[in-house]
């Protein structure tokens, strides 16, 4: 994949086959998202942001947000110029959002249902 892939889907039964050392036990990815080089990563307990960083991306850094300390959260859909999607989310403690870039191939709209499903329990 080049560095200005499309972003993608990630079949949840492989996402959980490549981060089985991240989970804990029994926890399942319900769903995962390719973004570029970093991903997303929907369990049934938290969201698992993986950011690949460097040239290599040899160094990565696994950030984990339980939902329930999700205060809020936006999408802001891709636009005619700006063919970007991204989604921005709260979390408690913190004044400034996380995040992440969606370039076309992901459906926002199922991104942030997702969110709200989780966010919601």
């Amino acid at each position: 994949m080049s560095l200005f892939g499309n972003a993608h889907t990630i079949d949840p039964a492989t996402a959980q086959q490549d981060y089985a050392r991240l989970l804990g036990q029994g926890e399942q990815i319900h769903a995962a998202y390719l973004l570029v080089r970093d991903s997303i990563l929907y369990t049934d307990r938290r969201l698992i942001l993986v950011d690949k960083q460097g040239i290599t991306g040899k160094k990565v850094e696994y950030r984990s947000v339980p939902y329930r300390s999700i205060t809020q959260f936006s999408v802001e859909t891709a636009g005619t110029f700006d063919l970007d999607a991204e989604l921005n989310i709260w979390v408690s403690g913190n004044t400034m959002p996380l995040t992440k870039t969606f370039t076309k191939g992901v459906d926002i709209y199922e991104v942030q249902g997702l969110l709200a499903q989780f966010v919601s329990r």
